[in-house]
């Protein structure tokens, strides 16, 4: 991905509502199904909260029953980075935003076909552009 977002931390706390700071700059995580958008059904494009990339389609949106949005894809193959995440006592995959590096959440292998994967993501990081 090309212009990448550059900004110091007093940026992105001047920007971001305090959960989004805790969330995609702290790598926090938002309660289960505590997050506006966990069981919205709403078509369109859901972008990063922090830096506007669009990262997952309301088409590969689907229930996981986990509390969080979950997607079986992202939007393109380089809107996500993927990296080891071993905090808490556990090896899981941590999602990030290509454009901004914000935490996003983890992806899981237990998805739905066709990819088998679920992209568990945080409200918080999010900003659904509705399909007009």
């Amino acid at each position: 991905m090309s212009g990448r977002a550059q900004k110091t931390d007093d940026d992105w706390r001047s920007e971001l509502t305090p959960e989004q700071y805790e969330v995609c700059r702290c790598g926090g995580t938002e309660p289960a199904f505590s997050g506006k958008y966990w069981d919205t059904k709403t078509p369109g494009t859901y972008h990063c909260a922090a830096c506007d990339t669009p990262l997952f389609s309301s088409e590969t949106k689907y229930d996981s029953g986990s509390g969080w949005p979950s997607f079986w894809a992202a939007i393109t193959g380089d809107a996500v980075k993927e990296q080891i995440d071993n905090t808490f006592g556990m090896v899981r995959t941590e999602i990030l935003c290509a454009g901004c590096d914000s935490h996003l959440g983890h992806v899981f292998p237990d998805g739905p076909k066709p990819t088998g994967m679920r992209y568990c993501t945080n409200s918080a990081s999010l900003s659904l552009k509705e399909k007009s």
